[in-house]
């Protein structure tokens, strides 16, 4: 038995999150880590209760057994949430404190944008948490600010280099990007030999250039118009999301349009979530495509000559952060991409490395972001693509509330009361709102996984309410379907979740089954997913027509497709609830992140970065100096 669980003292009513947090003390990380058989060499301690656990761990524990791998993804959410981080982290309490399972969570680190915007953190809630809760939903050990770092390093040397560009002619620009040492003889570094590789050139001494390969190697011409990569920031500011660079008097009136995002928006952060190495991370840093030439070839980080330097920037944050849950089962944190323009998953490298040390017979649990038309089918599809790991289930947590405002209730809106319909009992309105549940099921099944569903029981749930969800979802072909009161309880509230997983886990018998093939076109790809909503065709607007010529044009159709819609509804209508079918799917846009792997269609518009409401998180929040803990942070 373990010797780092912890048996909770639950309240009733269930106290503030961040109270609940500040009343546990945690362990010691490095007992955390001795429980998973990690010893000091295995792993760079943050303080006490963070630690990074290095990538050779995963060569060390190479031939070893891998344990039981679980997606947690939801039914189409309502603005509030339905408890997706916080079931996953009850699951596993319940696996590893009641249970007696070698378990670990994996989860996506969150942006301090909601934290101190209008969503608050992401540690999950009540009595099943990520702690210290305040370090998981604040800087944690640092891997965003990397990513930011590193994501504005890049777009400072787009913008110099067309600088540059333009008030040099060939030669001095060559002479400047390969200057003589102090022997008089020029050469070229590594990243310049990639480009020169690249551009088909197999020379590797800068005197041997014809005056015309100097030009083809010098010269990027990029065409400012074709830029897609923006400057980044870890808060909520919406006065950024369009600017003008380039005002100052000695950049010579090179003014252009351009913006920034939040930073979990960054392509850096979804290389970094699927990547499988230190060496495929440089690769993918190197691969990013900032824009395109004014003849239409792909502009990249390596032809700009920084993606060693970004890699520099990025290499301890490919490091897993260990953590645990209140019940002190262990707990790895680990990137962060957006679910509608990224994918929306924790990092490969994480569930890898959790996947060995839980080793046979033991559970890693991860969660995909938003409703599993997104960010489940963005798990199997692009993230087990890139992997190579099989899940044997994914568990589909709902709620009373979201499938009545499936059924038709009213709108729920973040910040305001619910309506009455909402707290008092109506099966009719739940049975009617299951359709979503049921389609969310059938969609997940097809991937050969056993599907659960966790039903997230809230006090003003009636008997009669959980039962009409649970027979629906064994009438749509779920394994099981648990009623779960893990927010209020820990994991014992998800005892029974636990046992439904591991059954679920030992008796599935189909292999992996993708929605599509990679090797046909990028428009089939999407029309595939699209019917998976219930679209009966889809439409592209002719922006989204040219890119995707463009794609397919430069070589890029081959990449897997990572759908940019609204989370609120299977459509591209926020407003189309429960489970709508034969509408149409507007495709606004297509747009590419290839360094980390991925075409991404744009349906309706989609904000990077998002703004502040009047009253935001950060009202609340504050230091209690006379013992330096952190309040009101939820």
């Amino acid at each position: 038995m373990s010797t780092t669980l912890r048996k909770l003292e639950v309240a009733s009513p269930v106290p503030a999150d961040i109270d609940i947090a500040n009343s546990v003390e945690p362990f010691h990380i490095s007992d955390i880590a001795r429980e998973l058989g990690l010893g000091p060499s295995h792993y760079d301690l943050y303080g006490k209760h963070k630690a990074k656990v290095l990538l050779s761990v995963l060569d060390e524990l190479q031939g070893s057994g891998d344990g039981y791998y679980v997606v947690v993804g939801g039914i189409t959410p309502t603005p509030l949430g339905e408890g997706k981080s916080t079931t996953t982290v009850g699951l596993c309490q319940a696996l590893g404190a009641f249970l007696d399972k070698k378990v670990i969570t994996c989860v996506r680190q969150p942006s301090q944008g909601p934290t101190f915007g209008i969503k608050g953190g992401a540690a999950g809630g009540g009595y099943s948490q990520v702690i210290p809760m305040d370090e998981f939903n604040l800087h944690l050990t640092g891997d965003i600010h990397a990513i930011t770092a590193a994501n504005n390093l890049l777009a400072a040397a787009i913008d110099t280099r067309i600088f540059h560009e333009s008030t040099q002619s060939d030669k001095a620009l060559f002479n400047r990007l390969c200057p003589p040492n102090t022997e008089g003889k020029r050469r070229f570094s590594n990243v310049m030999l990639r480009r020169l590789k690249n551009i088909g050139i197999s020379k590797d001494r800068p005197e041997d250039l014809t005056p015309e390969e100097v030009k083809k190697f010098a010269r990027l011409d990029i065409d400012p118009s074709s830029i897609t990569w923006r400057r980044v920031m870890d808060v909520n500011d919406r006065f950024l999301r369009k600017i003008t660079v380039g005002q100052g008097s000695e950049e010579k009136g090179m003014t252009r349009e351009a913006g920034f995002d939040i930073s979990v928006a960054s392509e850096i952060m979804a290389v970094l979530a699927l990547t499988t190495s230190l060496a495929d991370m440089r690769e993918r840093l190197g691969k990013m495509v900032i824009g395109n030439s004014k003849a239409g070839d792909p502009v990249t980080a390596d032809d700009l000559g920084v993606g060693g330097a970004l890699t520099v920037l990025m290499k301890d944050a490919i490091n897993p952060t260990l953590m645990q849950t209140l019940e002190g089962t262990p707990v790895l944190v680990h990137a962060g991409p957006f679910a509608n323009i990224a994918h929306g998953n924790s990092s490969i490298v994480a569930d890898k490395i959790a996947l060995k040390l839980v080793g046979s017979g033991g559970f890693v649990v991860t969660e995909a972001g938003f409703g599993a038309d997104i960010g489940t089918e963005k798990f199997f599809n692009i993230k087990c693509r890139y992997s190579g790991l099989t899940p044997q289930c994914a568990v589909i947590v709902a709620t009373i509330r979201a499938l009545k405002m499936h059924g038709g209730g009213p709108e729920v809106v973040a910040g305001k009361p619910l309506d009455p319909a909402y707290v008092t009992e109506n099966v009719g309105l739940v049975e009617a709102g299951c359709v979503n549940l049921a389609r969310h099921i059938s969609n997940t099944k097809a991937y050969g996984v056993n599907v659960v569903v966790a039903v997230n029981m809230f006090s003003t749930d009636t008997e009669a309410e959980l039962n009409a969800v649970k027979t629906a979802a064994m009438a749509a072909g779920a394994f099981d379907a648990v009623i779960c009161t893990h927010h209020a309880h820990g994991g014992k509230g998800a005892v029974d979740l636990g046992i439904a997983v591991q059954k679920a886990c030992e008796s599935v018998t189909q292999p992996l089954n993708f929605l599509y093939p990679l090797d046909i076109s990028i428009k089939e790809k999407i029309e595939a997913i699209a019917r998976s909503y219930g679209a009966a065709g889809v439409e592209y607007s002719e922006q989204a027509e040219k890119q995707i010529e463009l794609y397919s044009r430069q070589g890029f159709s081959g990449l897997p497709i990572c759908m940019a819609k609204t989370q609120y509804s299977f459509s591209h209508n926020a407003a189309a609830k429960g489970a709508p079918s034969g509408f149409i799917l507007p495709i606004r846009d297509v747009r590419a992140s290839i360094g980390a792997g991925f075409i991404y269609p744009l349906v309706g518009t989609m904000s990077t970065m998002p703004g502040l409401p009047t009253r935001p998180c950060f009202y609340d929040i504050d230091l209690d100096t006379s013992t330096g803990r952190v309040v009101g942070l939820s």
